[in-house]
Protein backbone atom coordinates (compact mmCIF):
# COMPACT_ATOMS: atom_id res chain seq x y z
CA UNK A 1 0.00 0.00 0.00
CA UNK A 2 1.77 3.40 -1.08
CA UNK A 3 0.89 6.11 1.02
CA UNK A 4 -0.43 9.63 -0.39
CA UNK A 5 2.28 11.36 1.64
CA UNK A 6 5.63 9.61 0.54
CA UNK A 7 4.40 10.06 -3.42
CA UNK A 8 4.47 14.18 -2.28
CA UNK A 9 7.63 14.03 -0.55
CA UNK A 10 9.50 12.02 -3.34
CA UNK A 11 7.79 14.86 -5.93
CA UNK A 12 8.68 17.45 -3.86
CA UNK A 13 12.61 16.43 -3.22
CA UNK A 14 12.78 15.36 -7.48
CA UNK A 15 12.04 18.92 -8.11
CA UNK A 16 14.49 20.37 -5.39
CA UNK A 17 17.82 18.05 -6.83
CA UNK A 18 16.42 19.27 -10.69
CA UNK A 19 16.31 22.71 -9.72
CA UNK A 20 19.79 22.34 -7.49
CA UNK A 21 21.86 20.39 -10.30
CA UNK A 22 20.53 23.04 -13.04
CA UNK A 23 21.37 25.95 -11.12
CA UNK A 24 24.83 24.26 -10.60
CA UNK A 25 25.50 23.10 -14.19
CA UNK A 26 25.04 27.09 -15.22
CA UNK A 27 28.55 28.15 -17.07
CA UNK A 28 29.24 31.96 -16.07
CA UNK A 29 31.56 31.85 -18.96
CA UNK A 30 28.17 32.05 -20.51
CA UNK A 31 27.44 34.79 -19.54
CA UNK A 32 26.80 37.46 -22.11
CA UNK A 33 28.96 40.97 -21.03
CA UNK A 34 28.05 43.19 -24.18
CA UNK A 35 27.63 42.70 -28.49
CA UNK A 36 29.89 43.33 -31.03
CA UNK A 37 29.11 44.67 -34.81
CA UNK A 38 31.54 43.50 -37.39
CA UNK A 39 30.64 46.09 -40.71
CA UNK A 40 32.61 45.65 -43.95
CA UNK A 41 33.04 48.61 -46.45
CA UNK A 42 34.21 48.69 -49.70
CA UNK A 43 36.55 51.83 -49.99
CA UNK A 44 37.46 52.89 -53.60
CA UNK A 45 38.82 56.34 -55.73
CA UNK A 46 37.19 54.73 -58.81
CA UNK A 47 33.19 53.69 -59.84
CA UNK A 48 31.64 52.89 -56.55
CA UNK A 49 29.37 50.75 -58.56
CA UNK A 50 31.85 48.19 -58.78
CA UNK A 51 30.99 46.96 -54.97
CA UNK A 52 27.93 45.24 -57.01
CA UNK A 53 23.85 45.73 -56.77
CA UNK A 54 23.74 44.81 -52.65
CA UNK A 55 25.72 46.88 -51.55
CA UNK A 56 24.71 50.69 -49.70
CA UNK A 57 26.00 53.93 -49.59
CA UNK A 58 27.11 54.74 -46.05
CA UNK A 59 26.42 57.59 -43.47
CA UNK A 60 27.68 60.99 -43.96
CA UNK A 61 29.07 60.98 -40.56
CA UNK A 62 31.02 57.53 -40.87
CA UNK A 63 32.36 58.75 -44.18
CA UNK A 64 33.89 62.09 -42.67
CA UNK A 65 35.48 60.05 -39.61
CA UNK A 66 37.14 57.70 -42.28
CA UNK A 67 38.35 60.34 -44.55
CA UNK A 68 39.86 61.69 -41.52
CA UNK A 69 42.38 59.42 -41.23
CA UNK A 70 45.09 59.13 -43.82
CA UNK A 71 45.07 55.14 -44.69
CA UNK A 72 41.22 55.22 -44.87
CA UNK A 73 41.42 58.42 -47.03
CA UNK A 74 38.93 57.20 -50.23
CA UNK A 75 36.50 59.36 -52.70
CA UNK A 76 33.89 56.38 -52.20
CA UNK A 77 32.69 54.12 -49.56
CA UNK A 78 30.10 51.47 -49.38
CA UNK A 79 28.63 49.26 -46.96
CA UNK A 80 28.73 45.81 -47.73
CA UNK A 81 27.52 43.79 -44.97
CA UNK A 82 27.28 43.54 -41.18
CA UNK A 83 26.49 41.17 -38.69
CA UNK A 84 25.99 41.87 -34.95
CA UNK A 85 26.96 38.83 -32.39
CA UNK A 86 26.97 38.73 -28.67
CA UNK A 87 30.28 38.44 -26.40
CA UNK A 88 30.26 35.94 -24.21
CA UNK A 89 32.52 36.04 -20.82
CA UNK A 90 34.53 33.32 -21.35
CA UNK A 91 34.05 31.86 -25.27
CA UNK A 92 35.39 32.23 -28.43
CA UNK A 93 32.83 34.07 -30.53
CA UNK A 94 32.82 33.96 -34.60
CA UNK A 95 30.96 36.63 -37.08
CA UNK A 96 30.36 36.24 -40.54
CA UNK A 97 29.50 39.50 -41.57
CA UNK A 98 28.83 39.08 -45.46
CA UNK A 99 26.77 35.87 -45.03
CA UNK A 100 26.53 33.51 -46.95
CA UNK A 101 29.97 33.75 -47.34
CA UNK A 102 33.01 32.89 -44.86
CA UNK A 103 35.67 34.75 -46.89
CA UNK A 104 35.53 36.87 -44.36
CA UNK A 105 35.12 36.20 -40.71
CA UNK A 106 35.82 37.88 -37.21
CA UNK A 107 37.37 35.57 -34.76
CA UNK A 108 36.96 37.68 -30.83
CA UNK A 109 37.41 36.22 -27.09
CA UNK A 110 37.48 38.55 -24.22
CA UNK A 111 40.85 38.93 -22.40
CA UNK A 112 39.95 40.40 -19.08
CA UNK A 113 37.65 41.59 -17.44
CA UNK A 114 35.50 44.62 -18.97
CA UNK A 115 34.93 47.54 -17.99
CA UNK A 116 31.24 49.49 -18.10
CA UNK A 117 32.52 50.98 -21.14
CA UNK A 118 35.41 49.08 -22.69
CA UNK A 119 36.21 45.29 -23.58
CA UNK A 120 39.91 43.70 -24.34
CA UNK A 121 39.72 41.50 -26.69
CA UNK A 122 41.88 38.50 -28.44
CA UNK A 123 41.27 39.68 -32.05
CA UNK A 124 41.99 37.78 -35.32
CA UNK A 125 40.62 38.49 -38.74
CA UNK A 126 40.38 35.64 -41.35
CA UNK A 127 40.21 36.13 -45.11
CA UNK A 128 39.99 33.47 -47.26
CA UNK A 129 39.82 30.84 -44.39
CA UNK A 130 43.45 32.11 -43.45
CA UNK A 131 44.36 34.17 -40.68
CA UNK A 132 45.75 37.39 -41.36
CA UNK A 133 45.87 39.39 -38.36
CA UNK A 134 46.13 39.03 -34.85
CA UNK A 135 45.85 41.49 -31.71
CA UNK A 136 45.18 42.22 -28.41
CA UNK A 137 42.59 45.49 -28.33
CA UNK A 138 40.52 47.52 -25.61
CA UNK A 139 37.30 48.69 -27.86
CA UNK A 140 35.48 51.81 -26.07
CA UNK A 141 31.61 51.38 -26.29
CA UNK A 142 30.31 52.49 -30.17
CA UNK A 143 33.78 53.05 -30.93
CA UNK A 144 34.87 51.57 -34.25
CA UNK A 145 38.10 49.79 -34.56
CA UNK A 146 39.09 49.99 -38.67
CA UNK A 147 41.04 47.65 -40.28
CA UNK A 148 42.37 48.34 -43.60
CA UNK A 149 41.64 45.01 -45.49
CA UNK A 150 43.02 43.82 -48.80
CA UNK A 151 42.83 45.04 -52.09
CA UNK A 152 39.43 44.10 -53.91
CA UNK A 153 37.53 45.21 -57.40
CA UNK A 154 39.83 47.97 -57.61
CA UNK A 155 39.09 49.45 -54.38
CA UNK A 156 39.96 48.09 -50.40
CA UNK A 157 38.03 46.52 -47.59
CA UNK A 158 37.77 48.06 -44.70
CA UNK A 159 36.98 46.33 -41.75
CA UNK A 160 34.80 47.87 -38.47
CA UNK A 161 34.89 46.15 -35.27
CA UNK A 162 32.22 48.59 -32.60
CA UNK A 163 31.17 47.22 -29.41
CA UNK A 164 27.91 47.66 -28.28
CA UNK A 165 28.75 47.55 -24.28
Amino acid sequence: MMFPQLSFVRLLLSALLSVTFSSAQQDAGQTQIGKLMVRVYFATNANPADAGTRAEEIDQKIAVQLRSSEHLHFAHYRVLGEETQEIFRSYENWSQPLKPSDEILVRFEPNRHSLADSVSLDLELWLARKKILKTDAVLHAKQALYILGPEWRGGRLIIAVTPII
